[in-house]
């Protein structure tokens, strides 16, 4: 019997497995997903009894139109092979397939989920569309129906508006991309509204407005956005994004541009309404205007400004008559007092000089009394005369009569 090493055998079977199962259809649950930095996937595919390791590399990954989650009924198509340096078999992924639904269906609600979950659905990040569009910016391809359609409409209802067209590949693997870069473009461009849009076709056609990169780019712009994408029946990712959902490109033009004959049959009514609003009011002040004018003749300015004056005159003279009284009644009442005021001021004036007198006399008594005797000085100390007592050792003092003043030092005092 033949001995063989552990890479040996490995390798035998990984010969026999890849040369059995070629290409295989699995069906089952999928669990322990792992989106590898690389960009490969590597989970596990299960049924009730038994489970199978899968990997599925980065070049199949990118091709997948949904995101693989736990849980997931799929139905994967690919072959068996051997890890050799584990010695470990798994399923190499090819393509996967939800079971029973539609890749794309999955794909649209697990991106539906997810913005809404940020929030680029809620109503209040939304933004109103203008009342008076003069410029509408149109993302889409110049050569398709819906431009054709959305000009006729603009001309018909809004012949003043102007259309600047982006043109964009609007299907096709690289159409989501060129939409959301010429968004951004046609979101610098200053107009009113941008349009996004085509006309109608399958899901696949379509589905460059499912994708993540266009919506994004939509909730991007400062613009208002409209999304006008398929027929009515259609529901994409970009009408739950953008500001207004329009069933289809002719019938965004109707929503957001006024129809001219309206507007021109609006205007008459507004001159007609206008002109008998001003007829209403000139008469009223033509009225106006007469009744004042008869009031004027009745209360000319001339005669009212006499009148005032005369009352003017009037009021002077009785003012000038009251003021005489007044003088004269003062007058009579003045003479008696002033003779009374006079006699006690008199009165006043002699108590007082006799008082002064009086203090004049004692103060020549007490200043005869205060003369120093011949012989006898004055202490002086920080300019007051004080009593020799209270003199001490070191003080500086001055001695003064009523003709010389002497500086001394103290320099010894002693009792007697």
């Amino acid at each position: 019997m033949q001995t063989l090493t552990v890479s040996q055998i490995n390798e035998q079977i990984k010969s026999l497995l890849e040369s059995t199962f070629i290409q295989i259809r699995v069906e089952g649950e999928i669990s322990r997903v792992t989106y590898h930095s690389s960009g490969h996937i590597y989970f596990t595919i299960k049924d009730e009894k038994s489970s199978l390791s899968c990997v599925m590399f980065r070049s199949n990954a990118a091709k997948l139109r949904f995101r693989l989650e736990e849980g997931q009924h799929v139905v994967l198509a690919g072959a068996i092979t051997v890890y050799i340096p584990r010695g470990n078999y798994q399923m190499m992924v090819q393509s996967a397939e939800p079971y029973g639904v539609g890749a794309l269906a999955i794909a649209f609600e697990q991106l539906k989920r997810k913005l809404q979950g940020e929030g680029l659905f809620a109503a209040e990040r939304k933004s109103p569309i203008p009342r008076h569009i003069r410029h509408i910016a149109v993302v889409t391809s110049k050569t398709g129906a819906a431009i054709q359609d959305m000009v006729r409409v603009a001309q018909k209802r809004w012949p003043l508006l102007k259309i600047t067209l982006i043109d964009t590949l609007v299907q096709g693997s690289e159409a989501a991309e060129e939409i959301a870069t010429h968004m951004a473009y046609a979101d610098r461009l200053g107009a009113d509204v941008l349009i996004v849009g085509r006309g109608g076709g399958s899901i696949e056609d379509l589905w460059a407005f499912n994708e993540e990169v266009v919506a994004r780019a939509i909730a991007a712009c400062k613009t208002p956005v409209v999304s006008a994408v398929g027929h009515e029946v259609d529901t994409l990712i970009s009408d739950f994004v953008a500001d207004m959902r329009a069933p289809t490109p002719s019938a965004a033009m109707e929503q957001i541009l006024p129809d001219r004959v309206e507007v021109l049959y609006m205007l008459d009514e507004m001159m007609s309404r206008l002109a008998k609003r001003v007829e209403q009011m000139f008469s009223l002040k033509k009225e106006r205007l007469e009744y004042l004018r008869s009031r004027l003749e009745q209360h000319a300015m001339g005669r009212r400004i006499g009148l005032q004056l005369d009352t003017v005159v009037l009021l002077r003279n009785q003012l000038l008559q009251q003021i005489k009284r007044q003088l004269q009644h003062k007058s009579e009442r003045t003479e008696p007092l002033y003779g009374q005021l006079t006699k006690i001021q008199m009165q006043y004036l002699g108590q007082k000089r006799e008082q002064l007198e009086t203090l004049l006399e004692r103060m020549k008594l007490i200043d005869r009394q205060r003369r120093l005797k011949p012989g006898y000085v004055q202490v002086v100390k920080d300019g007051k005369a004080i009593d020799l007592q209270k003199v001490e050792k070191g003080d500086i003092v001055s001695l003064q009569n009523e003709r010389v003043k002497a500086d001394a030092k103290i320099e010894r005092v002693t009792p007697l």
